[in-house]
Parts: C-alpha cells; structure tokens; sequence
C-alpha cells in the first residue's frame, strides 16, 4: 500500500526550512534531518512521563515525555501536537492548550536507524482524563520534579535521547513559573 503526502515526514535544513518529505523509516535510515515535536503535560509540581512500548521502533521501554512524534507533510505543528495528542494519550483536541518553549537539533543512531530531528518543545498543564495507546506507551506517571531530576542523575540509560536533552530546559521553565 502506497502511502499519501499526509503520511510523509517533513525534511528540514538546519535551520528548520522545510526542504522536503519521505516516509518513515526513509528518513530514519537515511540520517535525514526533519521536523518532530516532544509534548510535556504537567500539573501541580509533577509531570507525566511515559514508558515507551517495547515494539517502537528505537527506544523501546525507555521513559520519555508524555508524547514525542512528527507533524506530517502539510500539517502545522499545533494541530499535530493536538492530534497526536489525543491519538497516543487519549486528551481530547482542544481540552488543552500546549505552548511552544524552545526548539533543539539532534542526533543519536539506533542499529541502522537514526533520529536526526529538530524537535519543537511543547509545554501544556494538564489534569483529567488519559487513555495511552499500548502500540505507544506501556506505561505513564506522574512524577515530582525533584524526583525526576534524582532519576535522571542516577540513571539516565533508562531515559531517551531527547528527553536528556529537554527535560532539564522544560523542568527549569517549570520552576520558574512556579515561583
């Protein structure tokens, strides 16, 4: 099955000017750079993180951030964020607001793939219903702050690549706000 446009991840250059599009598992072999976004929920001091599902692709029961994907060729990175959202969490489109904090480059290999990625951080505050998709996540929680800082200190091998890279930036935008 031939799959559409609509399916198709976004080729950027480093400074994120969309160049093109390819499907899937093309971009990830070809080391190309593209477009993803990384969605962070928190709510009261905590935030929910997630166990990705053994079956990815890469990074398999490693935890991450609530939802980590790529917007399609021709989809805006909101509504992506808003779609995707509901599709691996179960939150429904519009029952949030996420915002953008910041955006990063990077590279990391995964036997013969790779994930060379502009990642788009997003950042919403969130408390109610969640129903993860098992083909996305094995497991979620909630989690301090201050504990997640200890965990990722003490044991970073059992995190993703990009949430090492993000989290510290989210948690520190987090704390500031909160004071």
């Amino acid at each position: 099955m031939e799959k559409n446009a609509s399916d198709k991840l976004i080729w950027v250059d480093l400074f994120d000017n969309e160049i093109g599009s390819g499907d899937k598992l093309e971009t990830h072999v070809k080391n190309q750079l593209h477009r993803a976004f990384s969605l962070f929920v928190v709510y009261d001091g905590k935030m929910l993180i997630q166990r990705r599902a053994l079956s990815k692709y890469h990074s398999g029961g490693l935890w991450a951030n609530a939802c980590c994907s790529h917007p399609r060729y021709g989809e805006e990175l909101p509504d992506a964020v808003q779609k995707r959202m509901e599709e691996e969490l179960g939150i429904a489109q519009g029952s949030c607001q996420p915002e953008e904090l910041f955006s990063f480059n990077y590279f990391s290999q995964y036997d013969g793939l790779s994930e060379y990625e502009i990642d788009h951080v997003f950042l919403t505050d969130y408390h109610g219903e969640i129903n993860p998709d098992p083909d996305e996540i094995m497991e979620l929680r909630w989690i301090s702050l201050e504990d997640l800082q200890k965990e990722m200190q003490d044991a970073p091998q059992t995190f993703s690549t990009w949430f090492l890279i993000a989290a510290p930036r989210v948690m520190e935008y987090v704390n500031k706000k909160e004071k």
